[in-house]
């Protein structure tokens, strides 16, 4: 020990008094222990020698950073129609966006027409409904494509979206070798958390492989693939298991557009990155800086040549999981500083959450706020006079060594289980992720992490805030209509041909799909149709759902409220001869998983019964499965706006097959205006984001022993 460090020591010994000097030393979540100082012995040597733009690019991928050009602020949006979608582009552009970034509707990700059964709770809901070709040509109407960086977030239905925005900016006039931006098409993330995947995943790598291999030669402007972290960190993931796995999932695209025959480097240069930036501020700008040096070394084993090609470019989003429904307006702060980190961090483009997203759709004015907290931290806080500002700082360097090893460990985890499509296929880094997710739920719900406005701090009385409200019923309507007069002027035999092709290309393993994809929507074959052409040789992806145990239990054992619950339930056992029994259903095509595993696993240490619902079923399916499985209760969970329309379904479902004596409760993000009316359909409980799990089983188990309450 230095004598610098002797000396803090013993001056901290007699701050602390009676308490050791181990008491002011915490742990993450990631494993990683944090001393309550760090000094130079603490940083890696060769963070002495870093350069900006040079390689490993722990300092940056360019040599100037933010001094030669600031990031680029996009902000993610889609909701409604095509025309709605356009014009709030075309507002935020003239106020100060870059760059544009795409939400579709969950009907559009899972490859349904809006005329699809299956989809009447979703179309328009959580982004914007595209059906056809002429629903991108409106949604880009005025909005030059040959100048305008646009990405899109797409990956089941990734196909004939990229083939509709090529076919828009033809017919706008421009070339597709003109178009830039970004599509998604990480599939792999999706069968590991997000869940809006369609096939199965060794077709899904086809794909994959397709879109670079295309895009390669035909769009040199346009990146083929986004590869994914920020959904992992939202499902639960803690930073390391973020970094590790998106980059484990980037090995396996790299692999699998090198078995097509592409040479890396003729492609590399077009792969980026997406993270999600959460509230753990150094930990966030760590992970950025070691992304970058791990991808430096993976791309190098791979056999890249070019410096170019080992370059680690990423979008960054601040957190959608750390916003909170209660006291929302701390949002602002907390987006205000997730900015911070992944600027400090070194990301090359932003989207900044709005502060309501934790209730509903942002409004104009919330949308206003958070492009707002980009354009200050550019131009008022003075982060971009120099390169990587944290760069030397002991504590910073020290954190990026422990996260690279940490997630290094993890990587070869997933490469002994020979890479991640054989990984995803045993269910390992979605179960370790699950574990993670139920680990922090009981750390919140014991107050061993802080949520402030949650649980500690918290206001007596709410205030309502306004929210954004899309009329589901009719959006869909209108996309009907559309559809109606596409397929009525279309040619209907030169479509049929192409949606033929293309299910030949996809079965013969020759040929390139997004090719075909691109003749089919030129003929104007829709969205829903170039999706089946697929299944019909694909298949449609069926996950198999399963719930961990022991996660919640074991970080609540000491806790009052957690025996209390759970002698409750001893105590039913007893008098009933049974546990209580609770199925958690997911309905609509809402693949957000994480509420709905974090209840079942956590209900299921309490003592309950639990059953768990495959995804994306109907009301029907849902009241079918309750009465086949006898339970007491029925909980949804909702993230994507479908409640207003699926719940109330269920509920006259389950009257009309005789079993009204089932209790339906209902969680996620449902803004309280819709509460009443959910009230009225016979709705038994309603638990918001940030709602206890212990509160939530008392308020069930309540509901099972006919116990009345006040709300």
């Amino acid at each position: 020990m230095s004598e610098s460090n002797s000396t803090w020591t013993e001056l901290a010994r007699r701050e602390l008094k009676d308490r050791p000097l181990e008491s002011i030393c915490t742990q993450t979540p990631e494993g990683i222990s944090i001393k309550p100082l760090y000094t130079i012995e603490d940083s890696p040597a060769a963070a002495a020698e870093a350069i900006p733009g040079v390689a490993p690019f722990a300092r940056g991928v360019r040599a100037t950073m933010y001094t030669g050009r600031p990031w680029t602020i996009r902000q993610y949006a889609g909701f409604s129609t095509a025309e709605a979608s356009n014009a709030f582009y075309r507002k935020n552009l003239a106020a100060g966006q870059k760059g544009l970034s795409v939400a579709f509707d969950l009907a559009t990700h899972r490859g349904y027409d809006s005329d699809h059964e299956r989809v009447v709770g979703d179309v328009g809901k959580a982004g914007v409904a595209i059906d056809t070709v002429e629903d991108m040509k409106i949604l880009f109407d005025g909005i030059p494509l040959d100048k305008m960086s646009v990405s899109m977030t797409m990956n089941g239905a990734v196909l004939p979206i990229l083939a509709m925005f090529i076919v828009a900016g033809e017919e706008q006039g421009y070339d597709q070798s003109l178009l830039s931006g970004t599509v998604q098409n990480d599939v792999l993330k999706e069968f590991m958390v997000r869940n809006t995947y369609i096939y199965p995943p060794e077709p899904s790598m086809r794909i994959v492989a397709d879109i670079i291999d295309y895009t390669s030669r035909e769009m040199p402007r346009f990146n083929s693939i986004s590869i994914s972290g920020y959904h992992m960190q939202e499902a639960g993931a803690n930073l390391a298991q973020e970094l590790a796995y998106t980059l484990a999932d980037g090995m396996e695209y790299v692999r699998a557009a090198q078995s097509k025959g592409l040479d890396i480097d003729a492609f590399a240069g077009r792969l980026s990155f997406f993270f999600c930036i959460g509230m753990d501020f150094f930990m966030e700008v760590a992970k950025l800086r070691a992304a970058r040096m791990l991808w430096s070394r993976i791309m190098t084993d791979l056999g890249a040549q070019k410096e170019s090609s080992k370059l680690l470019r990423t979008h960054c989003q601040t957190s959608g999981v750390s916003l909170t429904e209660q006291d929302p307006y701390n949002n602002v702060v907390r987006t205000a500083y997730e900015a911070l980190a992944a600027v400090l961090g070194g990301t090359q483009s932003l989207h900044t959450n709005s502060f309501d997203e934790a209730i509903a759709l942002p409004t104009e004015a919330s949308a206003r706020i958070a492009r707002n907290t980009q354009l200050i931290l550019q131009h008022e806080t003075g982060v971009t006079r120099t390169v990587d500002p944290l760069g030397g700082s002991y504590y910073v360097e020290s954190l990026t060594s422990e996260l690279m090893e940490t997630a290094w460990a993890m990587i070869q985890e997933i490469e002994e289980h020979g890479g991640m499509t054989k990984a995803l296929l045993d269910g390992l880094p979605k179960r370790r992720i699950e574990e993670a997710a139920t680990a922090r739920q009981a750390r919140v719900d014991n107050g061993d992490d802080v949520i402030v406005g949650v649980n500690q701090y918290r206001l007596e009385n709410e205030v309502p805030i306004d929210v954004h409200r899309v009329d589901n019923a009719e959006v869909r309507r209108q996309q009907i209509e559309r559809l109606k007069r596409v397929r009525r002027e279309r040619d209907e035999a030169i479509c049929a041909k192409s949606l033929a092709d293309l299910t030949q290309i996809a079965k013969s393993q020759s040929g390139n799909l997004l090719a075909a994809a691109v003749d089919a929507a030129r003929n104007r074959a829709t969205l829903g149709e170039i999706s089946d052409a697929l299944e019909s040789e694909f298949g449609r992806h069926q996950a198999k759902t399963e719930v961990v145990s022991g996660i919640y239990q074991k970080q609540s054992e000491t806790s009052p409220e957690f025996l209390h619950v759970k002698k409750r339930v001893e105590d039913f056992k007893t008098s009933h001869g049974r546990a209580p029994h609770l199925l958690v259903a997911k309905m609509g095509q809402d693949g957000h998983d994480r509420g709905a595993k974090v209840i079942a696993s956590s209900f299921g240490d309490i003592g309950f019964k639990i059953g768990m619902s495959d995804l994306f079923l109907t009301p029907e399916e849902v009241a079918d499965l309750c009465i086949k499985d006898g339970v007491d209760v029925v909980g949804v969970s909702s993230l994507a706006g479908g409640h207003q329309t699926l719940i109330p379904q269920l509920i006259n479902l389950l009257a009309d097959k005789g079993r009204a004596d089932i209790k339906v409760v209902c969680g996620g993000v449902i803004p309280e205006q819709d509460y009443e009316a959910l009230r009225d359909a016979g709705v038994a409980e309603i638990f918001g984001p940030g709602t206890s799990v212990i509160d939530a089983a008392n308020a069930v188990l309540g509901q099972i022993l006919g116990e009345r309450r006040n709300r």
